[in-house]
């Protein structure tokens, strides 16, 4: 059973729109980048839309912090919705968020930050986290990485001196298991989940697909960090349904097909009034066309 049935049918909507809006631009960018609109690369995060908007809607927008990684599209767009200037980012536009120089993996808008240095926004953000405490703004810095930034040192002393100095940060893991085209279990020993709390950080695991539990859970652990200035980690199990950037992917389809009958967006949408999620979809899909052939002037 779904969180979501403790939820408002309202509330449920608009999770399930914001979702489904990045999973359209995500959709958008890989058939631009298909066509050589777009140069570089392009990393997105199919499957994993529950988390960004579940996480982030527990946030306060105006104070908190949000630092994200190379696969941020969904994190920039669940924190401000500004599809124009991300979309013009990305396709080098001087109208883009970062002037079209930042690209696909470096992006800013008032408190979002991203970079796409593996694990590097770690310490980035915990810095972040122990100014926001010398100041006493009370706000709350949230740092999302993939289990692959979890063979990072620098991940590691991040967790130790968040844990040593008391520091409102939440390091929010999305464990979407592949790390490129290497499985996570090739890649790490032991269990992911609770390395942290060797630190003294503690960690809380839930499904990242249920968008609900996800925001549930987020909200409760972002109190007791803003009231207690205490770190703590919330890993995340979902699963990238895309290529890790482009068209590089080796997974098996039948492992695809497992994992598609447990995406994110599905799940919601069954519990929705399907006239109402069929007009959404359609919106969506006008609004970011329209978009794209403004900027690129068709």
């Amino acid at each position: 059973m779904l969180s979501s049935e403790r939820l408002d049918q309202d509330i449920l909507h608009q999770f399930f729109r914001k979702m489904f809006h990045i999973r359209v631009v995500e959709e958008t960018l890989l058939d631009l980048f298909a066509h050589g609109v777009i140069g570089g690369t392009v990393h997105t995060c199919l499957g994993q839309e529950a988390v960004a908007v579940g996480v982030i809607s527990a946030l306060n927008v105006e104070t908190d912090i949000i630092c994200s990684n190379h696969r941020g599209h969904g994190h920039f767009l669940a924190y401000c919705g500004d599809t124009r200037s991300l979309l013009a980012e990305i396709l080098g536009h001087p109208t883009g968020v970062c002037g079209g120089i930042g690209g696909s993996q470096h992006l800013q808008k008032k408190n979002f930050y991203s970079n796409g240095i593996l694990g590097g926004m770690s310490p980035v953000a915990t810095g972040m986290a122990f100014a926001e405490k010398l100041k006493g703004s009370g706000a709350v810095v949230v740092q999302f990485m993939g289990d692959g930034a979890m063979a990072e040192g620098a991940v590691y002393e991040a967790l130790n001196i968040a844990a040593l100095w008391n520091l409102p940060i939440m390091f929010a893991v999305e464990h979407n298991q592949y790390a490129q085209s290497t499985h996570w279990s090739t890649q790490h020993s032991g269990s992911l989940e609770q390395r942290s709390e060797a630190f003294g950080v503690p960690s809380f695991a839930i499904d990242g697909n249920d968008v609900a539990g996800v925001n549930e859970t987020a909200q409760r652990l972002i109190n007791e960090i803003r009231t207690q200035s205490a770190p703590r980690l919330l890993f995340m199990h979902t699963y990238r349904l895309g290529p890790h950037s482009k068209g590089d992917d080796l997974r098996d389809q039948e492992e695809l097909d497992h994992h598609l009958q447990r995406e994110p967006i599905s799940r919601l949408r069954e519990k929705l009034d399907q006239s109402l999620v069929a007009e959404t979809e359609q919106l969506v899909r006008q609004q970011v066309s329209t978009l794209v052939s403004d900027l690129r002037g068709n």
